[in-house]
């Protein structure tokens, strides 16, 4: 049995993952619950200890990372982000673990099956998993991860908070029309959206295009300052949110301009993206 403790500031996002984390091959147990950072210390003094710790970015109360200055974590962390992919750069150099939220079950499936190798072997046999290699040979044990450092920590958050280099970002886009080729400068794009498995480019004068660019690759492409994710299919310049608008469940609706097709209905920010939102909104 995995001993989990999940910090997550919004129920739904949090009732999600510990319903994925009960399908997974190896049991779980979730051990507790926190809300903010506050509740997330007091949880883990007063034990019992976790063997993994699902931790959210945003939280009620800050940012995470404050949890680590209060409490000494020895467990593996895992992170839930809805960060965009310029940030999420910063945990792969760093080999921190990460979810991208909303979670995905595969990716969820992979980053149990890492955890488990890097808890010790001696828990491992109480997972109920048996081994393919003939119970002749050795069994090597593998040692529990460490902790995070406070060096690893203030890199991670020194490169969250650190804009990449404006070069890095495309500064227009070339576009087929009929037979010609039209270039657009980002200036001009109002947002991306993907529609029947199609990427258009939506200009602020009216005009849709469409691009060679998964909504994936264009989080990459785009300078983060300017554009935000939305949800999976809306990609939005800032200047093109013209009204937010509070929607059911703690959701907001973007009223976009020009407006989108009213076939795909509100474009509303993810629920576990409405806090990222509006930080980027507040910045």
């Amino acid at each position: 049995m995995i001993r989990a403790l999940l910090v997550e500031d919004e129920p739904l996002a949090a009732r999600r993952l510990a319903g994925l984390l009960q399908k997974q091959a190896v049991p779980f147990e979730i051990i507790g619950a926190a809300e903010s950072v506050a509740q997330a210390v007091a949880l883990l003094q007063a034990g019992p200890a976790p063997d993994v710790l699902f931790l959210d970015i945003h939280l009620a109360d800050g940012l995470s990372f404050e949890l680590f200055e209060l409490v000494a974590v020895t467990c593996p962390v895992i992170f839930t982000t809805a960060y965009d992919q310029y940030a999420l750069r910063a945990f792969k150099v760093n080999s921190v673990d990460y979810l991208l939220k909303p979670i995905d079950e595969e990716e969820l499936r992979a980053a149990v099956a890492k955890l488990q190798q890097r808890l010790p072997a001696a828990q491992g046999d109480d997972f109920g998993i048996k081994s393919s290699v003939s119970s002749t040979k050795p069994v090597v044990e593998t040692a529990p991860a460490p902790a995070l450092d406070a060096a690893t920590l203030a890199a991670l958050i020194q490169q969250l908070r650190q804009p990449a280099p404006v070069a890095s970002y495309k500064s227009q886009f070339v576009v087929r029309v009929g037979e010609h080729l039209k270039v657009v400068p980002v200036e001009q794009v109002a947002y991306f959206f993907s529609l029947e498995k199609t990427t258009l480019l939506q200009s602020t004068d009216g005009r849709k295009y469409v691009v060679d660019y998964s909504m994936e690759q264009l989080e990459n492409l785009l300078d983060p300052v300017r554009f935000f994710r939305l949800n999976r299919a809306y990609l939005a310049q800032q200047a093109a949110i013209h009204d937010i608008i509070h929607y059911t469940n703690s959701r907001l609706q973007t009223i976009l301009k020009p407006a989108p097709p009213e076939s795909e209905g509100p474009v509303l920010v993810s629920r576990e993206k409405v806090s990222v939102f509006k930080n980027w909104l507040d910045r």
